[in-house]
């Protein structure tokens, strides 16, 4: 995702060439008097946008760390929202975002369906496949982290407690294998599979307290921005996999016998 222009407010292309607008950037523009979550919800109940397809909530954190909601917005959507605030700032920021799509229809997107040169168009649809791929990890990341807020409760989680998350190498390291060993065993278990070189959960697994996840922002070697998940597992996920490496006879180095 790119910055197409911040002349007055940022507005963003993804990958596959769509105009998005930050929600809360434009909470804090147009100057409503209101929270921003109480009022990005009004206007979608109220103007019937959870019907359509225009905004993409998305589970983010506030300067301290607490969790919140963030909305995404098309520029459809945004020029909406301008109209029905029916104010000066709301008038400012609809003809602005007007003026953007005029200055850069020129530049709009083109499928590769849509291409004629056989190479150019098979250039065009590797690259829409990547950002098919990279938008669906993504998006299987943050259902993963949404599972995790909500673990269930169960009477083996109050005896395990312990806030203490350790990484796959470290539970890895107590049996004498690499991590990528015990993620490789992970996966012919069924737990994990590999998505776009990110290691990810079945959905059965998501919400059982075995993982706390977070995403970070990264920025790759040529320079575009991205994100990747840092999966830790709690010490109800290290005994489950204990209990998976024991049917497979695979003991922890402290319990083996000497010879």
């Amino acid at each position: 995702m790119k910055v197409l222009t911040n002349e007055l407010l940022p507005v963003y292309e993804t990958d596959i060439g769509e105009r998005i607008v930050d929600g809360r950037e434009l909470h804090a523009f147009l100057e409503v008097g209101r929270d921003f979550t109480n009022w990005i919800k009004d206007r979608i109940e109220k103007y019937g946008f959870v019907a359509r397809e225009d905004f993409s909530p998305i589970l983010a954190k506030t300067p301290n760390g607490r969790p919140r909601t963030d909305y995404i917005l098309k520029l459809d959507m945004a020029k909406e929202l301008c109209m029905v605030e029916n104010n000066i700032k709301g008038r400012e920021a609809r003809r602005y975002f007007i003026e953007v799509e005029k200055k850069f229809k020129a530049s709009a997107y083109v499928p590769s369906y849509l291409i004629d040169d056989p190479i150019a168009r098979a250039q065009k649809w590797i690259e829409e496949q990547k950002a098919k791929q990279e938008i669906e990890t993504k998006a299987l990341m943050l259902e993963q982290r949404v599972a995790e807020y909500e673990p269930k409760i169960s009477y083996l989680d109050q005896i395990l407690k312990s806030k203490g998350t350790v990484t796959i190498t470290q539970i890895a390291k107590d049996y004498g294998m690499s991590g990528n060993a015990l993620n490789k065993i992970l996966h012919e278990e069924r737990v994990q599979y590999k998505q776009n070189k990110q290691w990810l959960l079945y959905r059965e697994y998501h919400d059982k307290g075995y993982t706390k996840s977070e995403t970070i922002d990264i920025t790759r070697s040529n320079g575009d921005p991205d994100v990747t998940m840092n999966t830790r597992w709690t010490q109800k996920g290290r005994l489950f996999i204990h209990e998976l490496l024991k049917k497979r006879g695979v003991i922890p180095l402290m319990d083996r016998k000497s010879s």
